[in-house]
């Protein structure tokens, strides 16, 4: 094989079986960091076993996990191996993708593995200026996000990015989690405590998926559009993901290259 063949860059994320949101979000976060490494053989691996499971019944498409993107590199000859999540937190789905990788450690020559997208105190910076330049709200009306939340000690992200876009003046700015803290009544709390009646719901996932489409904008009684209504909220929903924002990206990249200058 052509030597520079053997350096690779693995991608991984999560997943989705939403296309539409795919081809905005994770096929341009490939695509950033497969120009960020031309040098380099690119494959991908998403971590969620259903999903990848749900594509390969309805769309007949494989996706490999992350150990079989690395049984295929080993097979093609790659010695030289980089990995970046799209994760945004270091939580259980990047702790799998990490063990499930370094179980190869042995054989290739290198495995590095960049950071997801909140690690140090600056990549938080770095995506509350990215957010808040997106969206751009005016100061008088809310932005809530939805963010996923993990049983993970990384959780405290998303309390750590409620009090920080307050402190770096945007007030109106508002962080919830559809499965931890804080939750949706943490966020209510203290969202009436504001004097804000228009509401921007928003995904802060780096898909606009399954729980963008249905628990945050769905019609359903329990859907955060919904639940806000029947608070007096006017609500507008924005079905956007973070992978979207070409400045989220560049994180990512960022991160990938300081893994291999490291």
């Amino acid at each position: 094989m052509n030597t520079k063949n053997t350096k690779s860059i693995l991608v991984v994320s999560f997943g989705t079986s939403y296309d539409d949101t795919r081809e905005k979000t994770i096929d341009k976060l490939e695509e950033d960091l497969q120009n960020a490494f031309p040098d380099r053989k690119f494959y991908r691996a998403w971590t969620s076993k259903m999903i990848i499971k749900k594509i390969w019944k309805r769309d007949g498409i494989k996706i490999h996990t992350v150990t079989e993107a690395m049984e295929e590199m080993l097979a093609d000859g790659v010695r030289d191996v980089v990995i970046q999540p799209t994760h945004i937190l270091g939580g259980v789905e990047n702790d799998f993708m990490t063990e499930d990788a370094m179980a190869f450690a042995d054989q290739f020559d290198s495995i590095v593995i960049g950071d997801p997208l909140l690690i140090e105190t600056e990549d938080y910076f770095a995506t509350i200026d990215a957010v808040t330049a997106e969206y751009d709200v005016p100061k008088d009306e809310a932005l809530v996000f939805m963010g996923h939340g993990t049983t993970h000690q990384t959780n405290s992200v998303y309390a750590a990015l409620d009090y920080m876009f307050k402190d770096s003046g945007h007030e109106n700015y508002f962080m919830g989690t559809v499965e931890a803290y804080p939750e949706f009544e943490n966020m209510l709390k203290l969202l009436k405590k504001s004097p804000y009646q228009k509401v921007t719901l928003a995904p802060f996932m780096i898909v606009a998926g399954d729980h963008a489409n249905n628990d945050m904008a769905g019609d359903e009684d329990d859907a955060w559009k919904t639940m806000l209504e029947k608070e007096g909220y006017e609500v507008s929903c924005v079905l956007k993901g973070l992978g979207e924002i070409p400045a989220i990206r560049r994180i990512f990249t960022e991160h990938a290259l300081k893994a291999v200058k490291n």
